[in-house]
């Protein structure tokens, strides 16, 4: 073996590039504390069983997986937002916390040039609820990016709301769903369609599941989206978002959001309004986020909660994209 090779999927920073990751660090630290969160160090080393079960939003294939002298089964951090939930379920004993936090997790399932180690800038807010919680977070993750020197970029906006609401009409099994959601997520028409004729999925829940990669765009998306459903839900959905959008319009950040109802994130996860941070130059979002108000409830107290992590190497990427564009 060549001692002086990484495995694959790590690399070192040098110099340079360390220095532009350190100022980029250091301005999101000052808006991180201006805003009123508290930095946390989560353990890199966390048992397998926290982040097992058919509802974890990990996948066991993605996590590092060792064991340790007692046989027990352990794993490198895989999730951020999963070890502040368990911070802030557990040992905080408030019903409201704020943290933030500069580590790294893990993604044993990475391949390719993809990263397994992934250097992360992220917010958690626990304890609040509602569309002004939710404007509050996605208007941060604007700030953020901005704090961070981007210039090019938009968050997309999207509610897993709407797509549990047309779910309820499908008749689809839970595997089913997900089979679909998978195929939605990667833009794969046909795949999509198969997969609905294939489980079943009536005629009306067709028509709008088939819709949702079509379904992006500025504030009239929301219209065109309550046209294709009577689900509850799904309208409470929509409802609840052009509640957000119209408090972050009263904030002057309109012009840095946008809707995509097609986007799909795990249903085990976020239960609410979710979004993605999406740079020009970047193959892949700068930034994820979203609401999960059920996951404090994994380690004993139930706290609304959301959030949204940086990934502070496409950020890079996207400065030095910017760079290119100006000179």
């Amino acid at each position: 073996m060549d001692r002086f090779r990484l495995p694959a999927g790590v690399r070192d920073i040098l110099p340079d590039e360390c220095a532009r990751f350190d100022a980029v660090q250091a301005r999101l630290r000052e808006r991180f504390v201006a805003a009123g969160f508290r930095f946390v160090r989560p353990a890199g080393l966390e048992y397998f069983d926290t982040f097992a079960g058919a509802d974890s939003p990990v996948a066991p294939s993605a996590m590092f997986k060792m064991t340790d002298r007692d046989g027990n089964l352990i794993v490198l951090r895989p999730d951020m937002t999963l070890a502040c939930a368990r911070i802030a379920a557990s040992k905080l004993g408030a019903e409201s916390a704020k943290l933030c936090y500069f580590s790294d997790v893990y993604d044993f399932s990475a391949a390719g040039n993809s990263d397994r180690e992934i250097a992360q800038a992220g917010v958690e807010v626990f304890g609040e609820a509602g569309a002004e919680a939710d404007a509050a977070v996605i208007g941060f993750a604007v700030d953020c990016l901005e704090a961070a020197g981007l210039s090019a970029f938009i968050v997309d906006i999207g509610h897993v709301g709407f797509y549990k609401g047309i779910l309820e009409e499908s008749g689809l099994s839970p595997a089913a769903a997900e089979e679909v959601r998978a195929c939605i997520n990667a833009k794969d028409a046909v795949g999509t369609e198969l997969a609905l004729r294939k489980n079943g999925a009536s005629q009306r829940a067709q028509r709008a599941l088939l819709a949702l990669p079509s379904l992006f765009g500025d504030a009239q998306v929301l219209s065109e989206a309550e046209k294709l459903t009577d689900s509850p839900a799904a309208l409470a959905s929509l409802l609840h978002l052009k509640q957000v959008y119209a408090l972050l319009s009263k904030a002057g950040k309109e012009k840095r959001v946008s809707f995509d109802l097609g986007t799909v994130k795990s249903l085990a996860y976020y239960s609410g309004a979710v979004f993605t941070g999406l740079a020009e130059g970047v193959g892949a979002p700068v930034l994820s986020g979203g609401r999960y108000d059920g996951l404090c409830a994994r380690f004993g107290k139930d706290l609304p909660a959301a959030g949204f992590a940086i990934g502070m190497q496409r950020v890079l990427r996207a400065l030095e994209r910017d760079k290119e564009v100006r000179q």
